[in-house]
């Protein structure tokens, strides 16, 4: 699953399964765009694949700025194609349907599918005309099950999912591949962190592997479907669960 000559950018790079792609990806030989709102975790990130001897470009800057990120991409873009768009990034609003607020609802949705679609319409047409390109979007099994006080996140995701399919319907003649990968309960900070012990039990209950999953198992997938491995795959939402939402 070589990615020597290919350029990746992936957004939430700065933690998580957005780390543990930049560091998957760099072991595999991309180049590196790596965007992320924390400058200091980014900075971590770049710091460690640089050390490796992969070229990489990281951006601290918030993603729902979208005026700004055309800026960045512009200047990006100069460098060289970017053929490889991982479409990470997130965070969640928790809440019942009667009481998430519209603004925290339409925060989730905007991070989750407007970011998304900004990144695909600013690379899709460069992608198009080289005749290969990969875009893997992070999705979720809450995507395809709901969950109970996430609306908002379940919505976003689900969304995400349909717009993986519609954009791999019209860029697969092109040589673009568009895969959606849907983690189940993932180590990462925010899991780690503000997760609490019982609601994680509870998952890992209903998993059939019986664990939580890691984010290097998460980034390996989303690294097969950016390669030549899996020419011949497009429009997939492929569980990454451990079981969990079958």
């Amino acid at each position: 699953m070589d990615l020597t000559g290919h350029r990746a950018l992936i957004t939430g790079a700065g933690q998580g399964i957005g780390r543990a792609c930049a560091e998957v990806f760099a072991s595999r030989g991309a180049d590196l765009v790596l965007l992320d709102k924390n400058s200091e975790t980014l900075d971590e990130v770049a710091g460690k694949v640089a050390k490796a001897g992969i070229w990489v470009m990281a951006r601290p800057l918030d993603l729902t700025d979208l005026d700004g990120l055309g800026s960045d991409l512009e200047e990006i873009r100069g460098e060289r194609v970017i053929d490889i768009l991982v479409n990470n990034a997130g965070f969640d609003r928790p809440g019942t349907t009667t009481k998430i607020d519209r603004e925290g609802f339409e925060a989730v949705l905007g991070i989750h599918l407007s970011v998304p679609l900004f990144l695909i319409q600013s690379t899709l047409p460069s992608m198009r005309s080289a005749g290969w390109g990969r875009i893997i979007n992070v999705s979720s099994i809450y995507g395809l099950t709901g969950g109970k006080g996430e609306v908002a996140y379940s919505t976003a995701k689900a969304g995400l999912i349909g717009l993986t399919k519609s954009v791999a319907k019209e860029a697969g003649k092109e040589g673009v591949t568009v895969n959606a990968v849907l983690p189940g309960l993932t180590r990462t900070p925010t899991i780690e962190n503000f997760m609490a012990d019982r609601f994680k039990d509870e998952i890992i209950a209903d998993t059939p592997l019986g664990r939580i999953g890691e984010a290097e198992e998460i980034a390996r997938v989303i690294a097969f479907l950016a390669s030549d491995e899996a020419s011949f795959i497009t429009g997939a939402a492929v569980p990454v669960s451990g079981g969990w939402g079958m």
